[in-house]
């Protein structure tokens, strides 16, 4: 099926086919982003009044999460259908006029595309319940109960529980990776394939410009989805064995036919099938997104823990992949989205060293290859929102373990500190635009309480001009004017330190330098020989009033940060 291609503005270059690898994405939760009814729930009106907001920060796209309609158990992750807008949002004359907007003003739309599963409340599922016979039921994952009529499988949900639910009128089960509410499609249904292909050409259609891909390493399973003993089962349908297979054929069939540009959501990913994933030929996708950097603070490898985070393992991390995609693929930079903490509460300081610490975490990060991305409130440090009760919480996954934890008898307090850390609804809390006790975001009640750090919002960050934004604004610019940024390579000169982070990347020539304290206290910093002393020029810097114009030892203040160029010439 073919659809209309929706107008496209002359602000954006019809022929630039690779202009994410030097751009930066800029992503709207819009539940929270800004509210124009009153409702407590952001709309998509929302994001079309704070354009300026985005231009005046500089990036090159938005990636939109999820609007489409949905019974909202997961926060619009259980899409009931792919083709409506939900009426919480507004219309699709609203998101038309939102793709408008944007490209007027040269920024590009990315679209959030939620692939391996759909709510139970789609018209797919409730006729896969309504007709067992019928051609829907194979559109999901189904199985007869186990011989002792339990389920088919020990596989666990990534929200809690069994990965499998009853249905009771044929005694099968279907396969929920996530919440109850949120079936697994079967990829290996060809004509499931096809139904999702033209899902994507429709919003292609609407002049999208890319997509990303919700947990689409998750599509293949394997073959018999055997039990997974002393596990929870992930190595059976985590890069299952057609994954790529399938990708090539969405990259085939769509992307790159309508000149989409597409990051995966890669959950529990490894890095060679992500350098198949992102390879820059472009069979696949366009980048991706891994997590095991922001697992640095895990304890044992569990989320629900409170820890600090592990800087030797964390440059490690980052270095292992930027090492192993230079110049076979291409990565997705991050340390906030919609699922994670606040960075600044998280690695950072939210108190008194606020700003150098988010200044410091953003130089770390926006020094190194890939793409940006930069989630809603991190471009003026939004940290964690303060919640210390659990009426103020509405995450599923937060909620679940809550009332599973307090079965075990494990005591409210130690509950509340965890969720106060990890829960997803620290990124969640409402835009805070002012001060004002709505912080600007909605005249109405907020879904969800906005954070208590009234002192923290968009207008106080644009008019100082020694803010968080305004090194944010100043990092997506130079992204745009040095290539060293784009194309260089990595070379950690810190590796064993456990308190600073220093790296170089070169390119023809050019090279870069970024040295960064990520702790609260002063820190030595010795010049390694093979980094020249003299001959840079700083970039951007986390204090204003303490800048070494060129990379000498030193003893760093706390989350001090620079970023240094230098030519070979």
């Amino acid at each position: 099926m073919t659809y209309e291609k929706h107008s496209r503005s002359a602000s954006l270059p019809e022929v630039d086919q690779e202009w994410w690898r030097s751009a930066t994405i800029y992503q709207i939760y819009p539940k929270s982003f800004q509210d124009t009814t009153g409702s407590g729930t952001g709309d998509l009106r929302g994001v079309i009044e704070r354009i300026d907001h985005l231009v005046d920060l500089g990036v090159d796209a938005v990636w939109l999460t999820p609007v489409y309609a949905s019974p909202q158990v997961d926060n619009g992750y259980d899409i009931a259908d792919y083709r409506a807008i939900d009426p919480a949002y507004g219309t699709m004359a609203d998101f038309e006029a939102l793709v408008d907007a944007l490209h007027a003003h040269g920024i590009r739309l990315v679209l959030d595309m939620v692939l391996n599963h759909t709510s139970t409340a789609h018209a797919w599922f409730q006729s896969a319940l309504a007709d067992p016979t019928g051609p829907y039921r194979d559109y999901y994952i189904w199985r007869d109960p186990a011989p002792d009529g339990g389920v088919p499988n020990n596989w666990a949900s990534k929200f809690g529980g069994s990965a499998w639910a009853l249905d009771e009128a044929s005694n099968q089960y279907y396969l929920h990776l996530f919440a109850v509410e949120q079936a697994d499609l079967n990829w290996e249904n060809p004509r499931v394939r096809s139904e999702l292909y033209d899902v994507v050409r429709f919003w292609a259609g609407k002049g999208v410009d890319g997509v990303r891909l919700d947990v689409v390493n998750l599509v293949s399973k394997a073959p018999g989805l055997p039990d997974a003993p002393g596990t929870d089962g992930r190595e059976f349908y985590t890069d299952g064995p057609r994954v790529h297979e399938f990708l090539r054929e969405l990259s085939e069939e769509v992307l790159r036919p309508h000149g989409l540009m597409s990051v995966g959501e890669m959950s529990s990913t490894t890095l060679d099938h992500c350098v198949q994933y992102a390879a820059n030929d472009g069979a696949e996708l366009s980048m991706t997104f891994n997590f095991h950097h922001l697992k640095v603070d895990y304890v044992a490898g569990e989320k629900w823990t409170v820890a600090p985070r592990d800087l030797v393992d964390l440059k490690r991390l980052m270095g292992r992949w930027q090492d192993g995609m230079h110049g076979k693929a291409w990565n997705a930079l991050f340390w906030c989205n919609h699922d994670q903490p606040r960075i600044v509460s998280r690695f950072g300081d939210d108190g008194a060293l606020h700003g150098p610490s988010a200044k410091a975490l953003a130089i770390a990060l926006h020094g190194l290859q890939g793409t940006p991305y930069v989630y809603q409130g991190e471009e003026f440090g939004a940290p964690n929102p303060g919640y210390t009760a659990i009426r103020e919480y509405r995450d599923v996954e937060s909620l679940n373990l809550y009332e599973a934890w307090r079965a075990d008898g494990v005591p409210v307090r130690e509950i509340m500190t965890v969720l106060a850390a990890k829960s997803r609804d620290n990124s969640r809390a409402p835009m805070r635009w002012d001060d004002s006790v709505g912080g600007g975001f909605s005249t109405g009640t907020p879904w969800l309480p906005p954070s208590r750090r009234t002192d923290i919002n968009a207008a106080a960050a644009r008019k100082d001009p020694d803010s968080v934004f305004h090194t944010y604004k100043r990092l997506i610019a130079l992204r745009k004017e040095h290539p060293v940024l784009v194309h260089g390579d990595y070379t950690d000169v810190t590796f064993d330190d456990p308190a600073v982070w220093a790296y170089t990347r070169r390119h023809d020539d050019a090279e870069l330098l970024v040295v960064a304290n990520l702790t609260g206290e002063p820190q030595p910093w010795f010049r390694p020989d093979k980094v020249p002393s003299s001959g840079w020029r700083v970039l951007a810097a986390s204090y204003v009033d303490i800048v070494n114009e060129q990379p000498l030892s030193a003893v760093l203040a706390p989350f001090q940060a620079a970023m240094w160029v230098r030519a070979d010439r």
